[in-house]
């Protein structure tokens, strides 16, 4: 929440409903009698998402210019000697922008979200290490398709919430000249989270006008501190996110968390705001949908690339070996909320095929339904439209 909205009124953000066709993913919101009133499940600590719910919706708002639409684009030699292959990963990418997007031209389709003006954040996910990250292929085909549309490579950046995760799995400036790479849990050259000031790296880089605030707490310790930035009940956006960029690629990884999903959504929510361990018990999903509900992620992310060449059907959101398996698809979207129910399909199939579980278990689907209450999405599968793409 920004300092100057204190004390402000609840605002009709739904003025903007019909521009860009979201009417449909905020009607079940609109018509819940009891929703400004107690947005929280009965007995779930209270938040602020009020105060989210306060801010008017921009014409780039989620769930942005295809709410409901997403596009899984197959590639069955994506992956050549254990590697994805390069070429097949920018033809996924090239195929899929063209048809999500109608444009005559790969230039014309990321014109429609981005422009040479924008300070473009690239939201990766190296935190399972070198074995499942973000692939480098997909990254690299994305920053190169941005040339190609005319964005200055000095305008895009790679960006996840702890800087030195980045730089373990391959995300340097070394392997991306004239790229920035950058994160809000930041160390120096010798290893240490705090500055000559005794003060931590990390509070340097949040943003105390915007917050997700949370009646929970968790008490860390020194060792842990540093990884949550600051205690207590409030949680601060990135100032990469506040400040730094104007528009938001998120690229998250196809993986499970137990019978549910980590995609869109809780790469976005947990990797931008400090102080998140005290949200995973009681808050999980209450997180993953209520921070996105904030203007600098709402207003901000215009797409988002599911990299499902490789992801996890179990053990996730970690990167156990015997759990991970070679999906071989892209899904593409600039509905967050429905690129994670259909990601969520190709690993519950996954999961009945390796008989981890026998059926769909609807509480793991619980947050993208928050999210859709929230206006951010579709969650409902029969009111997504699914284009698939099948390449060879």
């Amino acid at each position: 929440m920004n300092k100057r909205q204190h004390g402000l009124s609840r605002r009709s953000f739904f003025s903007l409903a019909a521009a860009g066709g979201i009417g449909a993913a905020l009607s079940s919101l609109m018509t819940r009698k009891g929703f400004a009133q107690d947005p929280q499940e009965k007995g779930k600590p209270s938040t602020n998402i009020r105060d989210a719910m306060a801010w008017e919706r921009t014409a780039d708002s989620m769930p942005g210019k295809y709410p409901g639409k997403v596009v899984q684009v197959n590639h069955a030699n994506c992956i050549l000697n254990n590697e994805p292959d390069q070429d097949a990963v920018s033809e996924m990418l090239r195929r899929g922008m063209v048809e999500l997007t109608g444009a005559d031209s790969l230039a014309a389709a990321w014109l429609q979200f981005v422009s040479p003006a924008d300070r473009i954040g690239l939201k990766v996910n190296p935190v399972a290490g070198k074995s499942l990250t973000t692939s480098h292929q997909l990254v690299r085909a994305v920053i190169s398709q941005l040339q190609e549309a005319g964005i200055p490579k000095d305008h895009i950046l790679i960006w996840d919430r702890r800087e030195f995760e980045l730089h373990e799995t391959g995300f340097t400036e070394e392997n991306y000249p004239g790229i920035r790479i950058t994160g809000t849990e930041q160390q120096d050259a010798n290893g240490s989270f705090y500055g000559p000031d005794g003060l931590l790296y990390g509070e340097k880089m949040i943003d105390k006008d915007w917050y997700y605030w949370a009646d929970v707490v968790e008490e860390y310790d020194d060792y842990t501190l540093p990884y949550m930035v600051n205690s207590g009940k409030y949680s601060y956006f990135s100032k990469i996110c506040t400040q730094q960029v104007d528009k938001i690629i998120n690229i998250p990884i196809l993986k499970n968390a137990g019978a549910s999903v980590t995609l869109c959504l809780k790469n976005l929510a947990y990797g931008c705001i400090s102080n998140t361990g005290r949200l995973h018990k009681d808050l999980w999903g209450e997180t993953c949908a209520q921070v996105c509900a904030f203007p600098p992620i709402r207003d901000k992310v215009v797409l988002n690339i599911a990299d499902g060449i490789r992801g996890c059907f179990n053990g996730g959101p970690g990167a156990n070996p015997q759990f991970i398996a070679e999906f071989k698809t892209l899904l593409l979207g600039t509905d967050p909320v429905a690129v994670d129910r259909i990601g969520y399909e190709v690993v519950l199939r996954k999961r009945i095929a390796e008989g981890i579980q026998t059926e769909d278990k609807p509480k793991a689907r619980d947050f993208m339904n928050m999210a859709q209450e929230l206006g951010l999405g579709v969650a409902d599968l029969e009111r997504i439209d699914v284009a698939v793409l099948n390449l060879t």
